[in-house]
């Protein structure tokens, strides 16, 4: 299912929303005939106003006025039959449609380039994923159904004014004009302002969302004070933007029903006359006067209605968005096959590489490098050099601007994608854990692995003995992003999860770099294991963990300035041996 990538604007954005409405339309049919069901028997109601009064009561005829009462019974019956029935599709409607689009816009969300998140940000997209959904599913699944109900309602009372009594019906058809007017200008306006409110609620949920995640900073600076005003003042601007969209609905709503039922005070009065002359009956009166308030009362609930609506279209204008969103790494129509038995597993060529949010920064310049198949390569140098860099384009999640990545023998932009990601496995520097269990977090790096290798793979990474201690074991709950583990524990199980993963290439983001002295000896036992015979890359910030690295590239400004092993690269390279002096404090070398 896919949206239209054009973003539309204004109510125009909800025929965007036709094509997940589209799979059901039986069910669609099924509604609308509940509603033209409700509707007709509604509008019948008026003439059998008309003749409970004018053969029932002035006629004096106990059996008639009994005949009558009971046909007004058994369409109430059928009335309230139709009712449920459209009540509840409409309804089922509204759930199942507002799945499909959060299913939607999740699938479009993961797809998208990294460089994407670092524009926009995430508390704003998860407000779009279930702020403006769930509006959605109130306007599909309530709204929109009043709405249709209103406007049938509307054009049929209309009808029977004519058929009951031209004159009057003048009078009425003369003021629909004047109330649909501020419907359609403060309509636009409505929408506005309904549009910047989603998005300062986004703020608002943004923001809280960011101070939970970092509620130990927070707390640890004594900031509790100053986020709550700072909070503050985000709710009261949310607020105050939801204060001027009420305003306009209000308005917008009491104009309306000023306008409409002037025009039925100004009908019944003439209506009263005519009566009084004998030029029109009882029954004809009340009959015109009860289409009169449906119709009245469709023009008030249409235009209470259009306000929901103009929310729901700039909730709909902002799920377009995500939905049109296009990631700039993608797999080619014909991707090239890996060639499994090229001598160089990894190759970088005269690779210049900036962010997309920091063009004027370059992280990598002309950059050369080739990996041989089962060769250990160590990456140092200081901060901002471009050694993780590397490891991003490695994995595709970004593209250089000049230069190629080849993986393979092929470059990296003519593979699939998925292809090349599978051959390898990343160990970051901060380790990633899921709000789940030790099974789920394993077994992430092959979802069909069985239990005994999930197992085997937590013994490798010497995860299992701390496993087997935690309340439920391997489905003990870890809570978010691992809270309940130490850092070596996360990092292990990571280490469990790339051993899991079996990869050809290995990307090493310094693991131990954070760990005491006992959880690095762990995790450095796993590595060992890990490292086993595979492509290794491995970025280093503790150069006692790679001595026995088979080369070490020393990085400067997003260029290698020096090549070699450890004991070459201190007699040869300036900056390794400072790097070396630092961390060894050993002045001779």
């Amino acid at each position: 299912m896919d949206a239209a990538r054009t973003p539309r604007t204004g109510l125009t954005s909800l025929v965007a929303l036709w094509p997940f409405i589209q799979p059901y339309r039986r069910i669609v049919a099924f509604a609308l005939c509940a509603l033209l069901t409700t509707s007709g028997l509604t509008l019948a109601l008026g003439q059998g106003v008309r003749i409970l009064i004018d053969e029932g009561f002035i006629s004096g005829s106990l059996t008639q006025l009994n005949h009558t009462l009971l046909v007004l019974l058994g369409v109430i019956a059928v009335m309230a039959l139709a009712t449920f029935a459209r009540f509840y599709w409409v309804s089922w409607l509204g759930e199942r449609v507002t799945a499909d689009i959060r299913q939607a816009v999740f699938d479009r969300i993961i797809t998208l380039h990294p460089s994407y998140f670092e524009e926009n940000r995430s508390g704003e997209i998860m407000s779009r994923l279930t702020t403006d959904t769930t509006l959605l599913q109130s306007i599909i699944g309530s709204s929109l159904s009043f709405a249709l109900r209103s406007l049938v309602m509307l054009v049929g009372g209309l009808v029977m004014l004519l058929i009951t009594n031209l004159k009057l019906s003048l009078v009425v058809f003369g003021a629909v004009p004047l109330v649909l007017l501020p419907i359609l200008l403060l309509g636009r306006r409505v929408r506005r302002l309904s549009r910047d409110s989603q998005d300062r609620i986004a703020d608002v949920g943004s923001y809280a969302g960011e101070i939970i995640q970092q509620i130990k900073t927070v707390q640890s600076y004594v900031r509790q004070g100053f986020e709550q005003l700072a909070f503050q003042h985000e709710v009261e601007r949310a607020f105050g933007v939801a204060r001027q969209r009420i305003r306009q609905r209000s308005l917008l709503l009491a104009t309306v029903i000023f306008l409409a039922f002037t025009a039925i005070g100004v009908m019944v009065w003439m209506g009263g006359r005519d009566v009084i002359n004998g030029t029109l009956s009882g029954g004809e009166l009340a009959a015109f006067v009860f289409y009169a308030i449906i119709v009245a009362s469709g023009v008030a609930t249409v235009s209470e209605i259009m306000g929901e609506l103009q929310r729901a279209a700039g909730a709909t204008e902002r799920l377009l968005e995500l939905l049109s969103a296009e990631s700039s790494i993608f797999s080619p129509a014909e991707p090239q096959s890996l060639d499994t038995s090229a001598p160089a597993f990894v190759r970088f060529n005269a690779v210049t590489f900036h962010y997309p949010s920091r063009p004027n920064h370059t992280a990598l310049n002309a950059f050369n490098l080739v990996v041989k198949r089962g060769e250990t390569v160590a990456l140092v140098g200081p901060s901002g050099a471009g050694k993780s860099t590397l490891f991003e384009l490695l994995l595709r999640f970004y593209d250089p601007q000049a230069g190629s990545v080849e993986m393979l023998g092929v470059d990296a932009r003519q593979a699939d994608v998925h292809q090349l990601r599978s051959r390898i496995a990343w160990v970051p520097q901060q380790p990633t854990l899921f709000s789940n269990d030790v099974w789920y977090n394993i077994r992430y790096g092959r979802p069909d692995a069985t239990d005994d290798e999930v197992i085997a793979a937590a013994k490798a990474a010497f995860a299992d003995d701390f496993i087997q201690q935690l309340p439920d074991g391997y489905s003990s709950y870890l809570g978010e992003n691992g809270v309940r583990l130490s850092g070596g524990q996360k990092q292990r199980l990571v280490i469990a999860r790339a051993i899991l993963h079996d990869p050809e290439l290995l990307l090493l983001d310094e693991a131990t770099s954070a760990l005491d002295a006992e959880s690095e000896f762990q995790v450095q036992k796993a590595l060992d294991n890990l490292t086993r015979e595979r492509t290794t890359l491995v970025i280093a910030h503790r150069l006692a963990t790679v001595r026995n690295a088979d080369r070490i590239i020393v990085l400067q400004d997003g260029q290698a300035i020096a090549e070699g092993t450890h004991d070459q690269l201190l007699q040869d390279s300036a900056l390794y041996q400072r790097l070396a002096a630092l961390q060894f404090n050993d002045v001779a070398a």
